[in-house]
């Protein structure tokens, strides 16, 4: 796999279970990866794995979740990511 580098800079690249591990991979190269970065994923994975995993992710910023959306043409309600509320809405209450 000829991934980015710079997309696991915090783990050892050789030591990635492409399977058990997807999911986390598909969600960094949405989130930091670059144009050559999806293609790979789109090899690797195929759509239909990577439609079902993106569903499921917890974070996506809206960028990466409007291309989701658009791409596979899922409505925005069945990303996780979506509906849930982050953890602190406000931090302070002045």
């Amino acid at each position: 796999m000829e991934l980015s580098k710079t997309l696991f800079w915090d783990t050892d690249i050789n030591k990635i279970d492409y399977e058990k591990n997807a999911r986390h991979i598909i969600e960094r190269v949405l989130l930091y990866g670059m144009l050559i970065d999806w293609f790979e994923i789109k090899k690797i994975f195929g759509l239909e794995k990577i439609k079902k995993e993106i569903q499921h992710i917890r974070y996506l910023d809206k960028v990466s979740l409007n291309f989701c959306i658009k791409y596979f043409k899922i409505s925005k309600e069945q990303f996780k990511c979506y509906n849930n509320q982050p953890f602190i809405q406000q931090l302070w209450n002045y």
